[in-house]
């Protein structure tokens, strides 16, 4: 009798990476481990549909997550983002992974601020029938208010998983105001980061 192999999770983790930080860094490690998965896919966002075009170039931004997870088991970054046309909706993302990984379960990662803004995402019902969603909050009282729009659907949807995870409380916002102003990042972000954010003096101007 053959007996067949267990496929283990796969977590995705987007943003638009813009930089890279420990914070980012930290909790894909973490889930890695916790979850005992087989990998933390990093996606980089081409063009974010729901907040600003970055303003750091796409390739450059890829680089950094290069650099930064370079070596280090179980974190992979997938820049399939970056070679669509057109708006980077999670749920395109979502459906070609599940075509590239029909076996594995799909863990995708939200904190809850993003999973409260779920409903004015394109075609957000249908990413709970592609793949799990996983809600990261930071103290386990944070969870929805009962009289938040998406409290009923965190409670009744399938394949919801809520996970208590405390942050690094780290902006990437704040490390390019940081640059901005002519100060020094260091140990908000891998050396490696910072070295390509130097090489290419990105972040140097007053463009937050």
């Amino acid at each position: 009798m053959t007996v067949q192999k267990e496929h283990k999770p796969i977590g995705i983790l987007g943003g638009t990476f813009n930089p890279i930080h420990h914070g980012h860094l930290r909790l894909a490690l973490e889930l890695y481990e916790r979850l005992d998965c087989e990998k933390i896919l990093l996606i980089p966002s081409a063009r974010p549909p729901h907040r600003e075009q970055p303003t750091v170039s796409c390739q450059h931004r890829l680089e950094m997550v290069q650099s930064a997870i370079f070596g280090v088991t179980g974190l992979s970054v997938d820049d399939r983002e970056l070679r669509r046309k057109g708006p980077s909706y999670m749920v395109d993302t979502v459906s070609s992974l599940r075509d590239d990984y029909p076996q594995n379960p799909l863990y995708l990662i939200l904190g809850l601020d993003a999973f409260m803004g779920l409903s004015h995402w394109y075609q957000w019902k249908r990413l709970v029938h592609l793949t799990h969603l996983l809600v990261i909050v930071r103290r386990p009282e944070s969870v929805l208010s009962p009289k938040h729009p998406m409290s009923e659907f965190l409670n009744n949807a399938p394949n919801i998983r809520i996970e208590d995870i405390p942050g690094l409380n780290i902006s990437a916002t704040h490390i390019r105001c940081l640059i901005a102003a002519g100060k020094n990042p260091r140990y908000l972000l891998p050396n490696a980061v910072l070295n390509i954010i130097n090489t290419y003096q990105l972040y140097h101007d007053n463009i937050i």
